[in-house]
């Protein structure tokens, strides 16, 4: 394990794990915690250029090797950090799991409670859920056979979507027209289900719950006009009262904590949940550009505060456009870890 840092203490000291690309986020809190703490970030590698944001950097070894966890639990002690979160899907699920081992070193962790982590991240179980609460959502089937039996029956047709049940980025997701396609599918890939096609517009919310209440603070939706690699590449802003409550109670009845991130369809007027993954979305940086700003409703929290409810604070009609950049850095000397 190795690191880079200013040798200056700070108070209010914030970890992000896995920061990779996602230099915006670390950004953020770097300016929330000014005067108050200081941002560490951790990577695998140290070619993921959002760590060079960070106040502090520690290389750490992947999550799937032994004594992983440790390593992190170490980092929490060493550098006093009070609220820990993470940016990819696999590591959330071991925050969740090990909340009592972060919170015996005085670091919180901020992430929603593990079995609902886990229903987020098994597509099938989402959609269990989300028709027990009767919200609408994309009709699913567990394997090829209950699908078959529903095309047969006309409660489903062709195309549809094949996609892992646990699954991100849009890997392995296809759109299929014909059984023979499900089956050249099914026989390459384990663990597929099949999802009705969602033929609509498509928005995505990011959200925060309350760490401390449990209510639903902020809501900010855009519709999504261009999607890259399971991302949101261009959006709008939007508004919509009903939506808004849809989420609103969706969120803080299954008890959800902090930022969520939550794919959704409007089909004839009718909103479906499709998706909803536990972090930081990443098309956060449009609710953050438009007055959205999980960092501070996070330090809130860590210190002890409510946040405030202001749902839809922000403006309509405002555009995110991504694109591409990059960042030049002289490494000679160091070993380079990919």
């Amino acid at each position: 394990m190795s690191k880079w840092f200013d040798e200056e203490k700070a108070d209010m000291n914030i970890l992000i794990l896995s920061a990779g690309t996602r230099d915006k986020v670390v950004q953020y809190f770097k300016k929330e915690l000014a005067g108050k703490g200081r941002v560490v970030a951790t990577d695998c590698s140290n070619l993921a250029p959002a760590v060079y944001e960070a106040d502090a950097f520690y290389l750490v070894p992947r999550i799937t090797e032994p004594g992983y966890l440790d390593v992190i639990l170490d980092i929490c002690v060493k550098e006093k950090i009070i609220g820990v979160f993470s940016l990819i899907d696999p590591e959330l699920s071991l925050l969740a799991k090990e909340r009592e081992r972060f919170l015996a070193v005085g670091t919180t962790p901020i992430v929603s409670d593990y079995e609902l982590v886990e229903t987020c991240f098994d597509k099938y179980r989402m959609f269990e859920l989300l028709q027990k609460m009767q919200i609408p959502t994309a009709k699913c089937y567990a394997d090829k056979e209950s699908f078959y039996r529903a095309e047969e029956a006309g409660e489903i047709s062709y195309p549809v979507f094949v996609k892992p049940v646990r699954g991100s980025a849009s890997i392995h997701i296809n759109k299929v027209g014909s059984q023979k396609e499900v089956e050249v599918l099914c026989d390459l890939y384990d663990d597929l289900m099949i999802q009705e096609y969602m033929d609509g517009q498509e928005y995505g919310a990011d959200v925060y719950v309350d760490m401390l209440s449990g209510k639903c603070t902020d809501i900010f939706v855009k519709k999504k006009i261009k999607m890259r690699a399971g991302e949101t590449d261009k959006s709008v802003s939007f508004k919509d009262e009903k939506l808004f409550s849809l989420i609103r109670d969706f969120s803080e009845n299954c008890g959800f904590r902090g930022m969520i991130d939550i794919d959704i369809f409007e089909i004839d007027g009718v909103y479906y949940i499709s998706e909803v993954n536990p972090r930081f979305g990443g098309g956060y940086p449009h609710a953050y550009s438009c007055g959205v700003n999980m960092a501070a409703a996070v330090v809130r929290n860590l210190s002890g505060q409510e946040n405030e409810v202001q749902i839809g604070a922000y403006r309509e009609g405002v555009c995110m456009m991504k694109f591409n950049e990059v960042m030049i850095r002289d490494m000679a000397g160091e070993e380079i870890v990919p």
